[in-house]
This record gives structure tokens, C-alpha cells and sequence, in this order.
């Protein structure tokens, strides 16, 4: 199918949903799991105009001074860690790809000297398709890289351009094989869905050409549905009346009828926003977050959460580098997490895991309290909404809680 074919596609049925349970991701996470670390690279070429993340364009010559930056908070902060094994790591953007394998290696060389890390640890990095040659890829996978996610976003070509993107379709399939040959074997696509202008058949041709990836090599997809964030050109253009997005009821059937193909295709929807290809797949790192688990948040804009202590880093690269170079602290703003924000903080991001959901007696073994004493009675109206299902194991979404999972969620918030 191509760009403005008017091939009608069905809004799709998802009553599949309720009966697939593979359990793979246990929430919440206990108190002694091991931990994650996120190291933000705040540098970009350019910045997209739906982007509102830490990042900055035009100051790439920051870099080697950054990236002693972080070599020193990642040692400050496992001198003080309290023995927890690290599983994972996450070097995110920005666009991490932007540093050479030499400053890849110093980052990934001072995690494992600073803390306990897993043998097996996945190690991910977030990377734009256009400029990832065999040799750079080669070189992150030297310094031990062994899980990329790529931000495709799209491989329609006037959607790559309304989303400010500056590569092409080609390039995505060109890094996936490229990545492949170097010995890459976990390798994740994000794509945005809902952008303006889309339709439909547009991502249905989208979706296509994903399943087929699957089919060859491709392990993991993250499907996000595009927001208009406050301060960005996008906002800017849509509070001009400029920008022409596709409404709620068509952005829904974009959702369902990314379900259908791809649970026709044998992917695992796992994650509001996620699918793997076999249950060995799901993203280990984000897992963290969703169990609530602990993780470091090193880096320029960082957030991190460790043993009910939630930092927020410096965002401004300088300021971040110049605060580090001190002797001074690199966050600028700290939060002691109480027991009810925990709770409902647990119960907004385990909901999320579809086939899992909230475990019972997990959510019991870290609160010290069960599920019905913590709420119960907002348990009981979202089952007879027809928004959770209970059961002995504890609570998830419905299939049509499950279109209205942030509504779920602020229940329990």
C-alpha cells in the first residue's frame, strides 16, 4: 500500500487481547532488585519540532568536556551504591550515536568499575538511522553495546518531513542490516504515530513494512502516539491553527490496528506502548521503570530514583559540566518519595504492563500492605467500569481499559 491510495481499512477488533497472559515482568519490583542506570546525552544535530527533551543542538564541542562530566557523577555515585547488581544500562538523547566508540567505551568501562554489573547486563543505546556506518556500530559493540534502538519514526517520507526528520526509509532498513553484521541481535525500531497529516492507509503501509522486518531480524518495536508538548514548534503551530492532526477516535484506530497486525504477526504486546518479538525480548531497562524499580539518572536533565530519593539533574549542559568540574552536586533539585505517592506511583506505571500487570503479592512484599487495603474500593468500581481484571495473581487492564489507561491510572494518583 502507498502514500494517498484510498485502500479503506476496517477499524479493527481487540477482543484478542483479553486472553493472552504470558507473564514476563514481575511488578512492582522488591526493594533489593537490582537497579538500572540512564545516562542522558543531551547533544543533537537538530531538534525536532514535536521534541521537548534535554536537548540541544549546535553544542557538539561540549562533548569530550561532557563526557568527563559524566565518567565523574557515575564514580561519585557508585561509591556511595549499596552493593545492588546493575541489570541494566541506558545511554539516551539526544542522540548518543553523536559520541565517537573511545567515549562510548570510557562510559561503559566506568559503570562496571564504579558498580556491581551483571555479566549478561543489556546495554542499550539510542541512536538516529543516518550516520550509523559499519564502523561506528562495530566500534559501540566493542565497547559493549548490545542493544540498539533506532528512531525511525516513520518510513513515510512527507511524515519524516513533518516531523523535522533528516533521513530516509532506506536508512532504517540500511542501519538495522548494518547493525546485524556487525553482530547486533537486540535491535529496536521507535516510530510515532498520529503525526499530522497521517492517515489510516499511511500507517497501515507503515505497519506492513514493520511486520516484514520482524520476519528478518527485527526484536522489539516502541509505537508512540504523538503529543503536543507545551513549547515546542509543534505547540506553537497548532495554536496557530497551522498544524492539522488527526483527531482522538482516528488516532485510536491507528492504535487497534497496530494490535491486530501485529498480534497477527505473532508480536507480543507487553507494554502499553511496546511489543517484542519472543517473550526473551522486552526492553530490560525500560522493565525497570515499569516495576518502579530503582535506577541512576546520570547526566545533563537526568531524573533518577534510588531507595525513595528522586533527583533532577542540571539542564543546561554548562551548567551540569561547571557543577561537576566544582566538586559541586549534579542535581539541582531533590524529592523524598512518601509511601502513598510509592504506592500510587506503582499502580500508574505497572498498569501499564498488559499481560502482567499489578502482582499482588509482590505489591504486598514491598508495602506491607495488600492490594484491597491500599484500594480496594477503587479496585472494585474499575472492575465493574470494566477497566481492571482481578484475579489471584492481582490486577491488570482491560482490552478497553487499556484504551484508557491514563484515566485508569489517575485513580490511583
Amino acid at each position: 500500500m502507498h502514500p494517498g491510495e484510498s485502500t479503506r481499512v476496517d477499524s479493527p477488533d481487540v477482543s484478542f487481547l483479553a486472553s493472552k497472559l504470558v507473564s514476563m515482568i514481575l511488578a512492582p519490583a522488591l526493594p533489593d532488585s537490582p537497579v538500572g542506570i540512564y545516562i542522558h546525552i543531551p547533544f543533537c544535530a537538530h531538534i525536532c519540532p514535536y521534541c521537548d527533551f534535554t536537548t540541544y543542538a549546535g553544542k557538539e564541542n561540549l562533548i569530550p568536556r561532557y563526557v568527563d562530566a559524566v565518567v565523574t557523577e557515575l564514580t561519585r555515585a557508585g561509591a556511595t551504591h549499596d552493593g545492588r547488581e546493575v541489570a541494566t544500562i541506558f545511554i539516551g538523547g539526544g542522540t548518543p550515536s553523536l559520541l565517537s566508540p573511545e567515549q562510548m567505551t570510557a562510559l561503559i568501562d566506568t559503570c562496571a568499575e564504579a558498580f556491581p554489573v551483571q555479566a549478561d547486563a543489556e546495554i542499550t543505546i539510542e541512536a538516529n538511522p543516518n550516520g550509523l556506518t559499519r564502523d561506528l556500530l562495530a566500534g559501540f559493540r566493542t565497547a559493549g553495546v548490545n542493544r540498539l534502538s533506532i528512531g525511525a519514526q516513520t518510513f513515510d517520507r512527507r511524515g519524516l518531513r513533518t516531523l523535522g526528520r533528516q533521513h530516509e526509509a532506506s536508512d532504517v532498513v540500511t542501519a538495522l542490516r548494518e547493525a546485524q553484521a556487525v553482530g547486533y541481535d537486540n535491535l529496536s525500531l521507535d516510530f510515532i504515530f498520529g503525526w499530522p497529516g497521517q492517515t489510516l492507509e499511511r500507517w497501515a503501509s507503515d505497519l506492513d513494512q514493520l511486520v516484514a522486518l520482524g520476519q528478518d531480524g527485527l526484536d522489539h518495536l516502541s509505537l508512540y502516539s504523538l503529543i503536543i508538548e507545551p513549547g515546542t514548534p509543534f505547540a506553537d503551530a497548532a495554536a496557530r491553527g497551522i498544524l492539522k492532526m488527526p483527531d482522538d477516535d482516528a488516532t485510536a484506530d491507528m492504535y487497534e490496528l497496530a494490535m491486530v497486525k501485529l498480534d497477527a504477526a505473532g508480536w507480543i504486546h507487553y507494554e502499553v506502548a511496546n511489543w517484542a518479538r519472543t517473550s526473551a525480548r522486552p526492553s530490560r531497562h525500560n522493565a525497570i521503570y515499569w516495576r518502579h524499580g530503582d535506577y541512576y539518572g546520570i547526566g545533563a536533565g537526568a531524573h533518577g530514583t534510588v531507595r525513595g530519593h528522586r533527583t533532577m539533574n542540571h539542564l543546561l549542559p554548562e551548567a551540569y559540566i561547571n557543577a561537576i568540574a566544582a566538586g559541586g552536586d549534579a542535581f539541582s533539585n531533590v524529592e523524598e518519595i512518601d509511601a502513598v505517592t510509592a504506592r500510587g506511583e506503582t499502580m500508574m506505571v505497572g498498569l501499564r504492563l498488559i499481560e502482567d500487570g499489578i502482582n499482588g503479592a509482590a505489591f504486598a512484599a514491598r508495602y506491607g500492605m495488600t492490594l484491597d487495603e491500599a484500594y480496594g474500593a477503587t479496585i472494585a468500581e474499575l472492575v465493574d467500569f470494566g477497566l481492571l481484571i482481578r484475579d489471584d495473581r492481582g490486577v491488570r487492564l482491560t482490552p478497553r481499559g487499556l484504551m484508557l489507561a491514563n484515566d485508569v491510572a489517575e485513580r490511583f494518583l
